[in-house]
């Protein structure tokens, strides 16, 4: 069993979509679901951003019901030596074409001062 964090910029981000997408919590819980047994996720909708000696940063593509044919976007951190999940980021594509790249590169900058 996988632990799983949101960064606080997830949960404001995830409470102002739910407003929109009253099926984002279960959603959210069927992706943990997943990530528990798959946690770099795997087929179409995953893809690693970065890999480093000791995080993963993958995009996945959350099937959100309440969009029906569309699908929100996930930014998540697996630390693979803590069995940790970190979410940092979700984004609806028809509001934003990409993942923000400056957010990542300080959380890995953040990391690299920790270690």
């Amino acid at each position: 069993m996988k632990h799983f964090d949101y960064s606080t910029q997830f949960k404001k981000e995830s409470k102002r979509l739910i407003k929109k997408y009253k099926s984002l919590p279960e959603d959210l819980r069927r992706l943990e679901t997943f990530l528990d047994q798959y946690p770099s996720g795997i087929g179409a909708s995953f893809a690693v951003l970065s890999r480093q000696p000791s995080v993963c940063i993958v995009k996945a593509r959350l099937a959100c019901e309440s969009l029906r044919a569309k699908s929100l976007r996930v930014i998540y951190v697996y630390k693979e030596s803590e069995k940790r999940i970190e979410f940092i980021e979700i984004y609806f594509k028809g509001d934003k074409s990409r993942e923000d790249e400056l957010r990542i590169k300080e959380y890995l900058n953040n990391l690299d001062t920790l270690n």
